[in-house]
Parts: C-alpha cells; structure tokens; sequence
C-alpha cells in the first residue's frame, strides 16, 4: 500500500494552501485515492458504494475502462494544440451533440466549464438581442464568474459584494415550499405566470433571456411541475426574449432522458452543458440554434476548449451512454430509489419530501413542524459514509438528502442504499 498522508495532513495542507472558501463534506473525512465504475476506496482500502458522481460528473463510473482506454490513447498522440488549428474530434463532438440535443440546437462553442458555457450563452444571448437584462430563478445556481454568480439565487453562492444590475428573479417552482403558498395544480402554474409581471414591471419590457437549470440541484433537487417550461416559453417568446437551459448538472442521461428539458416537451434557444460530457475530463459547451449562433462573428475561443482529449472523452461518453443504456438504467435505477425512499418516509417522518427525475433524487429531512433539519441530515450522512456510501446534500437550508450517483449502479446497489439508510434511521429513532 502506497504512503499517504491521510486526512487530518490534508486538511492541515487545506488549511495553509487552500482558500478558505472551499469547504469539505464529513466531520470525518476520509482520503480517497482510487476510483472504479460506482465505487471509491479510501487510503485505508475501505470501499465506497458513490451516490454522488462528483455531483453529477462521473455518470459513466470512475475510471470505466472503455473511456479512459481511448483517452489513454489519444493522450499519446496528441495532446493539445488549440482550436485555431484544425483539428478533428472537436468538430465530430458538435456534430453528435447536434444530433442528440432538442429541438433545432445546432452550433456549439466548446470550454472548461460549466461557469464559462453559462457565461458564453448569457453573452451569445445578448449579442442576439442586444439587450443586457436577464432573468433567472430563485434557487438557481449558474456559476461563480461575475455574471454568473450576479444571475444565481442562493445567497451563500453570491460572494461578490457589487452586485450586476438588469437582473431580475422569479419565485422557483419549488412546489413542496411553494414561494407563493399555493398548491399544484390548482395554482395554474402561478411561479410561470409571475415572470410575465416581472418583465412588465421590473425590466424594459425587453429582456435578453431566461436563464434556468431543468432541476435545481443545489436548491436541492427542485423539479418543476409539468407544464411550467411550455408556459414559461410562451411568455419568454411574446416579450422576444431567449430560453437558457443550463443542463450542467441533469445532462447526459441523468435524469432518464439525455438531457433533462426533453421531459418538458420544450426545446431551448441556447442550452449549457459540462460535468458529465467529459466524465471526468474538463469540457463544457454551449449550443444554441443556428440563427442565434451565426450572429456571434467576433474573435472568440477558449484554449482549451474542446481540445482533443476533452473531445475524445466526450465522444467515448456518448457512445457509452448509448451502447450501455444509461438512460434506460437511470429511469428505472431512479423510480426504484424513489420508490424505496417514500416507503420509507412512511415510516420515518423526518423524510418530509421525495423527489426527483431518473438518478437526480432529494429528499428533505425537517423537523416535526416541517422546518428544516439539517443537524440531523449531517449525522445521517456521517452515519451511512461509515457504512459505506457517499451521499450529497444540497437544498437552501442544507436539508436535502441528494442522490446522484454515477448511472452505471445496479438494482443491489440501490437496494443496499435503502437497507442501509432504514438501519441508519432507526439508529437514530426518527
């Protein structure tokens, strides 16, 4: 067994070299060091059961062999030389993602991240509009550049202290914790509905787009009701504003279709992607329509973007998600978790709501006055990363129990998750 210096020295290393803005999960940390398909070792050897995919990264599995093998290869043959040189995979990646993205998206600019593909489909935007207001979503979280950051609705996600102006945000489609205390179905979709009184009275009537993730992950796992893009689009359309889907987190065959917005029937202006394109590899896009795409004329790149290797990772991503039928495994992996999770928040009542859309589940942990625990959600999480899972949370209060594991787990995975979450509950006698 290899040396390493274990937790408490990277922390300690964490504490001297890092800025302090990046945190850590556990009041126990464990080193990991090695990584395969849905499971993560420890430097001890202890084994993993992932539920979390790097928040939503490794939908593939970690290190799956039938990626890394081409990466591998390309590594060896070329590297990197920047798009302003020809080359080829960067320009066959556009093309597959043309094919399997919604609606008439076409044209696609590659990047690093999922911060730089929000940044370059809020400009691409405004340079099709000419027009610098936008609106986004309470709950959402877009990215940590400057515009970004000024169009994501969390509060502990807003570090920078001179706020952007022309931004205006929408209550959420949050429908266990309605913004607008009203109950779906019969709120006729007021949270859609509001955003036509907010350009009418907030912005100059023209507003460049509508920025906003499918699910919310960080909001913690937030799914619109049905209906709520199709009325949402209709109003974005009668002002001459865009739709941006940032697809950064339910992309790839994470939610049971590859890209989350296709369970709306709604097809995006402009839409976002990274994390799970590159399964690992550090790639980000953003595509929009041909007539949107075409106006953007002057210089623009990303060094690395889209650079051979990233794009071989995508490529091998694409084909693994197809020949292996991630989508069809998210989809049913997903309705067994949910399914098994609401059996269990029958007879646990600090589970207060399930939801989610294939393998992009939350649940909420509150206290018997329905308020958030997330003192309880901690020790929870502490508990089963003992027994051998790794589980996110997320959500405004930091509540929601995330399960957003890599797509290749199985039907014993998901039954071992849930046995041991029961044993973990009823340790705690909630």
């Amino acid at each position: 067994m290899e040396n390493y210096i274990g937790p408490q020295e990277i922390i300690e290393k964490k504490r001297q070299y890092i800025m302090p803005c990046l945190s850590h999960f556990y009041e126990k940390p464990p080193e990991l060091v090695r990584g395969f398909m849905q499971y993560l070792f420890d430097h001890t050897g202890k084994k993993y059961l992932d539920c979390f995919a790097g928040v939503s990264v490794i939908n593939c599995g970690h290190c799956n062999p039938e990626i890394t093998d081409k990466l591998c290869e390309q590594i060896q043959t070329l590297q990197h030389v920047c798009n302003i040189y020809l080359t080829e995979k960067f320009v066959r990646l556009a093309e597959r993602l043309a094919a399997v993205t919604p609606g008439n998206l076409k044209k696609s600019f590659f990047c690093s991240t999922g911060t730089e593909a929000n940044e370059g489909a809020l400009l691409l935007a405004s340079i099709y509009t000419k027009s610098n207001e936008y609106l986004a979503l309470r709950g959402g979280l877009h990215g940590r550049t400057k515009l970004a950051m000024n169009l994501t609705g969390i509060g502990m996600w807003r570090t920078d202290p001179h706020p952007v102006g022309g931004i205006h945000f929408a209550p959420n489609p949050y429908c266990y914790r309605c913004p607008l205390e009203k109950k779906y179905p019969s709120c006729d979709l007021a949270c859609a509905n509001a955003v036509e009184d907010i350009i009418k009275t907030a912005t100059s009537g023209r507003p460049a787009a509508f920025i906003a993730e499918t699910v919310q992950g960080n909001a913690g796992i937030v799914v619109p009701p049905k209906g709520y893009f199709k009325r949402l689009k209709e109003i974005l359309v009668a002002y001459g504003a865009l739709l941006i889907i940032d697809e950064v987190q339910t992309g790839f065959a994470r939610t049971g279709k590859m890209f989350a917005i296709e369970h709306y029937g709604v097809a995006p202006d402009i839409m976002s992607m990274a994390k799970a394109l590159g399964n690992g590899v550090p790639i980000s896009a953003f595509i929009a329509t041909a007539e949107i795409a075409d106006v953007y004329t002057k210089p623009g790149a990303s060094t690395l973007g889209g650079n051979p290797v990233s794009s071989t990772a995508g490529l091998a991503v694409l084909d693994y998600i197809e020949s292996h039928k991630l989508m069809k495994n998210a989809e049913e992996r997903g309705r067994q978790l949910m399914d098994g999770l609401r059996e269990l928040a029958v007879r646990h009542e600090v589970m207060g709501d399930v939801r989610g859309l294939g393998l992009m589940v939350g649940t909420e942990f509150i206290r018997s006055d329905g308020s958030p625990y997330p003192e309880l959600l901690d020790d929870v999480l502490e508990r089963m990363k003992d027994r051998g899972f790794l589980i996110g949370k997320n959500g405004l209060s930091r509540n929601v129990m995330a399960f957003q594991p890599p797509l290749v787990v199985t039907r014993q995975d998901v039954n071992e998750i849930l046995n041991a979450l029961e044993d973990v509950l009823k340790e705690k006698d909630v």
